[in-house]
């Protein structure tokens, strides 16, 4: 039974396994590696997820949830549908259909899986990955760091020893690691990051030049037409990847708006984004004691990766090309897939060691004699020390005769313990004695999918107080939920194809002029028509012509000439029959 490696991203998900000598990533039902990572319940109360649910994020935004993995760890809640979702729930969505891909694709059942995060993930949001595991009913043997396993992909490839940059820059997270790659060993030596930063920021800063331009406002817009808006700043942005200028045109009260846009107006539109990248490098650099000269090779990963803007701004700053090919979005795929191939103890990879640390530092609240409402922190494992460690660190109390101690585990990297993220607190009783005189162990011990176990003991007597810090809810709540999610039925899979061109076509009606919408209305009108006569031929046909239809519309400029529409032909239509 194969490992399945998941990357599940902020904007699309994929999946991986190595069977067969190699890594083989996995196809969704549309044929296509990336699931977008979107979640919408239907009007039946099914549940949608990926590309159908991506369509909705326009024409049903109330019932659709994206972005939510920027959520994980936080008790944010997703109604949709008239349900309430925490983040982990909705992600538990998405790693079922990679689940459910893969079995078709393999036609084998599948278990146990490892899942990549942003290096910059702490505890709560890698333990809310995990419960997003289980709650999709699989096994997390693993949780990854994204760069680590772009590193492995890289180095995989390339098998010099060297010393890589990794620059993953995703739809909503960046993570840049410094990573030392020799023999069989692919070592990290200093991670940094930026869970609030991605591709999605360049979408909305395209979206507020835009407004700017034509002298709008958003909080005038109502929540269709901004989707749209940022659908169109998508659109844009990927268009010019490949072309000098495009332009991008919206609707919005009924009147329509259009701007030309470059790489270089993008660039001076999201000049708080370059700032913001600097910032998460420069920290990389200096923890892990490296000059931008001792860089032999910058690997871009994520799908913003491929942003032209994003290549040569790595190029100028590093002076050499960052390596960065067409499939940039996958490699870190490619890399769970290495890693599912190292855990089945194949003998293509079984050598390789990949190493990681402790991307935030872990320590306690410690008494402030000037100011005892605000206590400091107290490291006990630094920030990016390696996987799996352990260390103590002994405390004393402050008081006369206090008969317990409060141990407060935090993580973070500021001097005031009230401004790092708490994890836990931990009550342990001590014999009563004068100040100074009695005193505690705290030892943390961390392994390699950043869970933490904190072990106090009382020195005087040897008695121990311990807590694994790596669930929120326990096996019963898991299952209870699981059972109330799987309710829940996912749609059918045979009526995707349909499900996706019934909603891409209601996106366009949304996005379109009235002079357009009646046509559309149309082309829906009569799919139904023959959705209902349930044959295969006359729908798989009709579809092929929509997908004509939508492609035109897609790419109509209103400034330039009338838009041509396919024709479904009378004899098209009289060859239809049945399989």
């Amino acid at each position: 039974m194969a490992i399945l490696g998941i990357d599940l991203g902020t904007t699309n998900s994929l999946g991986a396994v190595y069977r067969n000598g190699k890594v083989e990533l996995i196809p969704n039902r549309f044929g296509s590696f990336l699931t977008p990572s979107v979640v919408s319940v239907m009007e039946d109360g099914s549940v949608a997820v990926g590309q159908i649910a991506k369509e909705r994020l326009i024409t049903h935004p109330k019932d659709t949830a994206a972005s939510f993995k920027k959520k994980m760890g936080t008790t944010q809640n997703y109604v949709l549908g008239g349900r309430n979702f925490l983040p982990e729930e909705l992600s538990g969505f998405v790693i079922s259909a990679i689940v459910e891909d893969a079995r078709n694709y393999l036609q084998e059942d599948v278990e146990d899986v490892i899942i990549s995060v942003p290096a910059y993930f702490h505890d709560k949001q890698r333990v809310a990955t995990k419960r997003a595991g289980a709650l999709a009913g699989v096994m997390v043997k693993r949780i990854i760091n994204e760069p680590s396993a772009a590193a492995l992909a890289s180095y995989f490839d390339t098998r010099q020893e060297q010393l890589f940059l990794v620059f993953d820059f995703g739809g909503g997270t960046l993570d840049v690691s410094i990573v030392d790659c020799f023999d069989t060993m692919v070592e990290i030596l200093a991670v940094s990051g930026d869970n609030h930063l991605g591709g999605d920021d360049f979408n909305e800063a395209i979206a507020g030049g835009f407004l700017k331009e034509h002298q709008l406002q958003q909080k005038y817009l109502s929540e269709t037409e901004y989707a749209i808006l940022l659908r169109q700043a998508e659109k844009c942005k990927i268009a010019l990847s490949t072309l000098p200028e495009t332009k991008m045109t919206a609707v919005i009260g009924g009147q329509t708006y259009q701007s030309v846009y470059t790489n270089e107006r993008v660039m001076r539109e999201s000049s708080g984004i370059w700032k913001r990248m600097q910032r998460v490098l420069r920290h990389a650099l200096q923890d892990g004691r490296v000059s931008l000269e001792e860089i032999n090779a910058v690997i871009l990963a994520g799908g913003s990766g491929k942003m032209p803007l994003v290549q040569s701004y790595m190029e100028q700053l590093f002076e050499q090309t960052p390596l960065v090919t067409g499939f940039s979005d996958q490699l870190i795929a490619r890399g769970l897939g290495l890693v599912c191939g190292v855990m089945e103890r194949k003998d293509e990879v079984r050598d390789y060691v990949l190493t990681d640390i402790c991307p935030f530092t872990l320590g306690t609240s410690v008494n402030n004699d000037a100011d005892h409402q605000h206590p400091y922190m107290s490291a006990i494992i630094e920030r990016n020390t390696v996987l799996p460690c352990s260390r103590v660190q002994r405390y004393y109390t402050v008081s006369d005769y206090q008969s317990e101690v409060k141990v407060d585990i935090r993580q973070g990297e500021e001097p005031y313990a009230e401004d790092n993220l708490q994890l836990g607190v931990l009550k342990v009783p001590i014999p009563k004695k004068k100040k100074g005189e009695e005193c505690i162990d705290i030892r943390f011990t961390y392994d390699i999918n950043g869970i933490l176990e904190v072990e106090v003991t009382v020195v005087s007597n040897g008695k121990k107080v311990s807590k694994i810090l790596s669930q929120n809810m326990d096996e019963k709540e898991i299952e209870k939920r699981m059972q109330q999610l799987q309710k829940l039925k996912i749609h059918p899979k045979d009526m995707t194809e349909n499900r996706l061109m019934k909603e891409r076509l209601q996106v366009l009606f949304e996005e379109s002029l009235p002079e357009t919408r009646e046509r559309i209305l149309s082309y829906i009108e009569y799919f139904d028509q023959i959705l209902a006569s349930q044959d295969p031929r006359r729908i798989r046909r009709y579809r092929e012509l929509l997908e004509q239809v939508i492609a035109s519309l897609e790419t109509y400029d209103p400034f330039e000439g009338m838009l041509e529409f396919p024709e479904w032909k009378e004899e098209d239509e009289g060859e239809g029959g049945s399989e």
